[in-house]
């Protein structure tokens, strides 16, 4: 169990990523699938080269945000479907990864990795590995959802919410689109990589059907914690991919076939669909909204100090646009 709670703390870095495309931009983003296997593909090869296994970390990153900025300029330049654009994205990355590594599989076996301090520690399958995961995924939570009350970040908020009102206000929605895009994959890209150092190896094909998993977190974290603030939005997030890890854990554990694991993660996502919409989570939701009816839009409500702050708290404002934190 401790190990499933330390892949969903890993796979939390990635599921902050879908949360910036998801919920954020509102963004259908299929790139995740090819960018999350370019990370560790850098990351590894990068090892066996005999680069600083800390230094792979910025490079998956760097990998990452580049796959990004090639799907937002397939769609906001091309003009291409987003969908369409992402899956474009994902299968020319196929082709890089393999390119990248040479091969289909790359072995870390025998090669120090950011991991191996904590192998030799004893520490991986504890509670101190646990606790060193949290501290990270946490602490890139907190930064990203500081770069979200940023004027970029508000700004790229209300591109979300609004795209056509905060264009109006003199925003470039497709540079914002370009950056949320980049943004979201690097964070894919980086948990790639510590998956690759984690596991021990780097494979072709560990990234397919991801998309899943990082939707399954995000809307499973966010239907029982929920969404009222930025903050408590991203730690939902790493909430729900910690049960969703356990959640299979668990159906392994009572003896499903691990070949059943993609059909378990379709229902875990329609399961998180579906529980907002009962009763139960209703009555919640209009209780939290009697507390507080000024909802997640007071946590961002700082005065505007630039355009960019300034329309996105117009849009916030709008009465057919969300507020910019209350409903993310």
């Amino acid at each position: 169990m401790n190990t499933a709670i330390e892949l969903g703390l890993i796979y939390a870095i990635m599921a902050l990523g879908v949360y910036v495309t998801f919920r954020i931009l509102d963004f259908p983003d299929l790139t995740v699938d090819g960018s999350f296997t370019t990370g560790a593909a850098v990351a590894a090869i990068s090892i066996v080269n005999g680069v600083n296994p800390y230094l792979t970390f910025l490079l998956a990153f760097v990998a990452g945000f580049l796959a990004g900025v090639i799907t937002g300029l397939l769609h906001t330049k091309g003009r291409i479907n987003g969908l369409l654009a992402g899956i474009l994205t994902q299968i020319a990355l196929y082709s890089i990864n393999l390119r990248i590594m040479a091969k289909a599989n790359v072995p870390l076996l025998g090669e120090e990795t950011a991991i191996s301090p904590l192998k030799d520690a004893g520490l991986i399958g504890g509670w101190g590995s646990i606790g060193i995961f949290a501290a990270v995924a946490i602490l890139l939570a907190l930064i990203l959802a500081w770069f979200l009350h940023t004027d970029l970040g508000l700004a790229m908020q209300a591109t979300g919410d609004n795209e056509k009102m905060i264009r109006s206000y003199g925003v470039n929605t497709d540079n914002q689109k370009i950056l949320g895009l980049a943004l979201s994959n690097a964070l894919v890209g980086l948990s790639g990589a510590v998956v690759a150092q984690f596991q021990g190896f780097a494979d072709i094909g560990m990234g397919i059907g991801l998309i899943i998993a990082g939707l399954a977190s995000v809307i499973l974290g966010q239907a029982i914690f929920g969404t009222r603030s930025i903050l408590v939005a991203v730690l939902a997030v790493i909430a729900g991919s910690v049960l969703y890890r356990v959640a299979i854990q668990l159906a392994l554990t009572v003896g499903l076939d691990p070949n059943d694991m993609k059909l378990v993660s379709a229902v875990l996502v329609v399961i998180a669909l579906v529980l907002p919409q009962m009763p139960f989570f209703r009555r919640r939701k209009a209780l939290v909204n009697r507390a507080d009816p000024g909802g997640a839009a007071a946590a961002g409500a700082e005065a505007p100090t630039s355009p960019a702050g300034a329309t996105a708290g117009a849009s916030a404002g709008a009465p057919d646009a969300p507020t910019a934190g209350g409903t993310r």
